[in-house]
């Protein structure tokens, strides 16, 4: 039987709306873990991810055994080992387009810890230690902007968090008056999040966001709640972790840039829970209990507390605990899990391409069709 052209486009078109139509239904949440552990490495970690990018650490023979600040892109041969010269540890904890940040220490630092930002190589770094501080460390990075925290003379040796714009001049100290410590975690490129301690939090850790300056703080701290942390931020969501006053667990939180409008997401049969990053929409971390045979397993949150994904059940059974650590818009996001021997691999978990995987079945069908006319 021959079947016309126009029959075939429809049968097309048919094929691809049943199936996104049937995958939607059906709700199912899938992943495709991938191990980034690069060879020559005893451990790894993978602590950011933006676009096609991943950073974290890793050590081994191929290190020297020492600490060394990597950056993938998307599978373990990939890597780019960024540790500068002159240092004898560094780790990156944070990516943004095509700029990386975190820290490092060595001679040439004088032995403390300094702040660092990459530009894709090892060569590239900028050490964004301000004068008065013996010790900074950058931990997030949006746009033109980079986070952290650092301490020395210029904060009487307290903790302040910090906020730069590319170079070490650029600092601006976000530590709010009344503050002893604070330290700033992540950014979204105009605004911060972080915690901090002192008169004014009744000097127990509060979550705070701020707005580019240190006057423009917003403690996000809940009620029912005596110490918390905001740890990511993207678009309009942050995302942390508070210890409850009841039982003093922790759980994973959400906010929308106030204390009232914050969200609990620890989920049933879970102990405790910690939220470490958002992608605006989507929010990661990990949580133990009676639900996960007591072991740590990497989460996936869709705003709920009863909306999480348990991302654990996409690794292989040799894997023990997990946790996932950053999300990108595209749903990819990365971590770590350790393995039976004790061994920390850095993860990364694919969202699958469900329209690839259509137009291939679709591409099938119209080949066993034309087949069939002649």
């Amino acid at each position: 039987m021959k079947i016309s052209h126009q029959k075939l486009v429809t049968i097309f078109f048919s094929v691809i709306v049943l199936a996104a139509g049937t995958a939607a239904q059906a709700g199912v949440v899938s992943y495709v873990a991938v191990d980034l552990h690069p060879s020559g490495f005893t451990e790894s970690f993978a602590e950011d991810i933006s676009g096609t990018q991943q950073v974290g650490q890793g050590s081994g023979s191929a290190t020297g055994g020492n600490g060394h600040a990597l950056l993938w892109n998307g599978s373990a041969a990939s890597y780019v080992d960024l540790h500068p010269s002159g240092f004898d540890n560094s780790y990156a904890l944070g990516t943004s387009g095509t700029q990386q940040v975190g820290g490092g220490s060595g001679s040439a630092t004088g032995g403390y810890e300094h702040a660092l930002l990459w530009n894709g190589s090892a060569a590239s770094y900028v050490d964004l230690n301000p004068s008065g501080f013996d010790n900074s460390y950058a931990w997030g990075i949006s746009g033109t902007q980079q986070v952290g925290w650092g301490y020395g003379s210029a904060t009487g040796g307290n903790y302040h968090a910090l906020l730069w714009n590319g170079s070490t001049a650029s600092f601006i100290d976000l530590n709010p008056s009344g503050f002893t410590n604070s330290s700033a975690n992540g950014t979204n490129g105009t605004q911060q999040v972080g915690s901090g301690s002192g008169s004014p939090t009744g000097d127990t850790n509060h979550a705070l966001l701020w707005n580019g300056s240190a006057a423009s703080y917003v403690d996000l701290n809940p009620s029912g709640f005596v110490w918390s942390n905001a740890v990511g931020i993207s678009s309009t969501q942050q995302v942390g972790l508070g210890v409850e006053t009841t039982e003093y667990k922790i759980h994973a939180l959400l906010w929308n840039g106030s204390a009232d409008g914050y969200v609990d997401l620890n989920p049933s049969g879970f102990d405790n829970s910690e939220a470490l990053g958002t992608s605006g929409t989507q929010q990661v971390g990990y949580g133990m209990g009676s639900a996960t045979g007591d072991n740590d397993h990497a989460l996936l949150w869709n705003g709920s507390a009863d909306s999480y994904v348990d991302l654990h059940q996409f690794l292989s059974n040799d894997f023990t605990s997990s946790a996932a650590v950053g999300i990108a818009g595209n749903g990819n996001i990365v971590g770590c899990a350790r393995d039976s021997s004790g061994s920390t691999h850095a993860i990364l978990w694919q969202v699958p391409e469900p329209a690839s995987a259509i137009l291939i079945g679709v591409g099938c069908l119209l080949a066993r069709l034309r087949r069939k006319q002649s």
